[in-house]
């Protein structure tokens, strides 16, 4: 079994009674409608068990030849309405207020059973509108290292599958549950009125329906696990190889990884086939106990007709409820299943709401004023336990300076810029703005402090104007494109059929990596931050592009503070210090010249990268 299976197969356990109660507050905002629903579920149920009785009476009283013996509670139903002179004066009068009476409790039910289905249906489409949104919201407060450790796949599994099996619980387990155990019990109370006799006859056959539905729910049950878990590796699956398939054709692997997923794709198929197998066997058997029990009836009941001990009516009405007895027997096993689907996926859903949100705003925040400098004081830092990325780091940025950071991949340079915005939280030292420690200050003040222009540039689903202001009305329309024409990114834009208003697809799909990065820089000028922060943010962009743009960065810089982490040195020589890190330590510091005569690790990559550089130019 894969992680992916593994992980959906927690949780899959029986009824919980605690997260039972804590899903049943998510109706408390709707107990008026649930509250409804569950008194038209009984009124629907009340229609559902009168008409065979109505039927039954009608046959005894109507029917049957004159002179007749009428018994039992026909016999006393007759003796009720001519006390209270509501007898019908001849039998066809007798039989047409006995159908109107059926027909208008067949309307009723009817219309019952419509509004209830209509009120639960949006009392469940309230309630995941409500879940939904939690979960999001949830999501975005979580630090960014919950989002390292988790899949975007079963994230959004989440909020999509999960969220979706609750609804059916809400609509189509919780209260129609209800239904089906009033409809038991008002079949049972109208068996025994009728003829107690004949119901301990019928009810003999309930053991081996009770072994019958034990077995298909422990079977669906476990069915259902299988099921979950495989076609949740294969939407991970998916996920993954769907961002991944330039790499996929890249180096051939199509045959490989079809062959993968043609395993994944069996292994579904096969769980589905062993939970048609349950589902096969289960209903055929129902059908078969109901026959039984109908032939115990015809036994039973039609010796008693000819003895004198039933009438006919009572045996037709026994022979309707018989067949609607078992209805609700094998909804309640089908209903079962949807509460442990739904338990399974609350569970999943509860342990994603509980999860500790470790980067919050302090209890008593502190005002952020202007910015004057940045300081990393003794910071260490490690991802996962004592794996140090960051060795008691310290150095300060003041207002105004321009701060790069430089070494080998993997020696902290990024960790850095993460940290300052507290998308992670140090282990030991601080990081301190303007004298006071960031953790004091609200996150939103903090992280509007600055711009941030990474490699891996994200644009969103929308428009062009929107992945440069992002939806901030603050921003107007005027500054989006003065931000993008700064940037030398007009060039490009005003080329579009409909420029600013262009539709960006998923991530960016139709743009160069070169353009994208553009658009960034047009975002951050717009947001016009005091500190800039540039990952890279040269490294892939070619060179008659970096010339277009070197003197868009300047202006960005200008009277900002930067803090730029880059591996072309060429772009850091006006930096007013450059930090050299090695293995998570910074090893020398300084401007880039006074670092050129240090002769150190600065210089070697220096003169490496010159050295690759004047190769590439001789090669052209």
């Amino acid at each position: 079994m894969s992680a992916v299976e593994r992980f959906e197969d927690e949780g899959t356990k029986k009824l919980d009674p605690r997260l039972t109660l804590r899903l049943l507050g998510y109706v408390r905002p709707y107990r008026l409608r649930a509250a409804i629903s569950v008194v038209l579920v009984i009124l629907s149920s009340l229609a559902e068990v009168a008409g065979p009785a109505i039927v039954a009476i009608a046959i005894d009283l109507f029917v049957v030849p004159k002179g007749g013996e009428i018994s039992g509670v026909s016999k006393s139903v007759r003796e009720w309405l001519a006390g209270v002179g509501l007898l019908p004066a001849s039998a066809l009068d007798g039989i047409t207020a006995a159908t109107l009476l059926y027909l208008a409790t067949l309307g009723g039910g009817f219309v019952v059973l419509y509004v209830q289905m209509v009120v639960m249906n949006m009392m469940g489409q309230r309630i995941m509108f409500d879940m939904r949104r939690q979960i999001f919201a949830k999501m975005q407060r979580l630090q960014v290292q919950y989002f390292d450790r988790n899949p975007v796949g079963r994230l959004i599994t989440r909020v999509t599958t999960d969220v979706d099996a609750l609804n059916e619980m809400f609509t189509a387990g919780f209260v129609a549950i209800f239904g089906d155990i009033f409809v038991l019990v008002g079949i049972v109370a109208m068996l025994f009125w009728l003829n107690w006799k004949l119901a301990l006859v019928l009810f003999s056959v309930i053991p081996f329906l009770v072994m019958t539905s034990l077995w298909f729910r422990e079977g669906a049950r476990r069915t259902y696990r299988m099921v979950r878990a495989r076609i949740a590796a294969i939407n991970a699956f998916l996920q993954e190889h769907i961002s991944g398939m330039a790499v996929v054709q890249l180096f051939n692997r199509q045959e490989r990884e079809a062959a993968k997923f043609s395993e994944l794709n069996a292994k579904h198929r096969d769980a589905n086939i062993e939970s048609i197998h349950y589902y096969s066997v289960f209903y055929p058997v129902i059908e078969l106990i109901q026959s039984v029990g109908i032939a115990l009836i015809v036994w039973y009941g039609g010796g008693s007709v000819v003895q004198g001990t039933l009438s006919i009516g009572a045996l037709v009405a026994f022979f309707q409820y018989a067949q609607r007895f078992y209805e609700p027997i094998s909804d309640l096993s089908e209903k079962y299943n949807i509460l442990q689907s739904a338990m399974a996926a609350s569970e999943r859903i509860f342990k994603l709401l509980d999860t500790e949100i470790e980067i919050e705003d302090p209890a008593d925040p502190v005002e952020l004023g202007e910015l004057s400098e940045i300081e990393f004081r003794n910071v260490w830092f490690a991802y996962n336990a004592e794996e140090w990325v960051l060795r008691d780091v310290s150095f300060v940025v003041r207002r105004g300076e321009r701060a790069a950071l430089v070494g080998h991949t993997g020696a902290g340079k990024t960790t850095v810029t993460s940290l300052l915005m507290r998308f992670y939280e140090v282990q030991r030292g601080e990081i301190l703005i303007n004298g006071v420690d960031i953790r004091r200050y609200r996150l939103a003040d903090l992280r509007r402090l600055f711009a941030v222009v990474q490699q891996d540039v994200f644009l969103f689903s929308g428009t062009v104007a929107y992945n440069v202001a992002l939806g901030d009305v603050a921003i107007s329309r005027a500054s989006v494109e003065d931000s993008v024409r700064r940037v030398r990114a007009g060039r490009f834009v005003e080329r579009l059929p409909e420029q600013y208003d262009a539709a960006v697809r998923e991530r960016g799909a139709g743009f160069s990596v070169g353009e994208k990065q553009l658009l960034s820089f047009a975002r951050a000028l717009a947001f016009n931050p005091p500190v800039l922060v540039l990952d890279e943010a040269t490294s892939s962009i070619d060179s008659e592009t970096e010339r277009l743009i070197q003197e868009a960065i300047e202006v960005l810089m200008e009277g900002r503070t930067t803090v730029a982490i880059a591996h072309r040195l060429s772009t850091i020589r006006s930096a007013d210090q450059i930090l050299v890190f090695h293995h998570g330590e910074i090893r020398e510091r300084g401007t880039h010249d006074e670092l050129l005569r240090s002769d150190g690790i600065y210089r070697r990559l220096y003169e490496l990268q010159y050295r690759e550089e004047r190769g590439v130019e001789a090669s052209a």
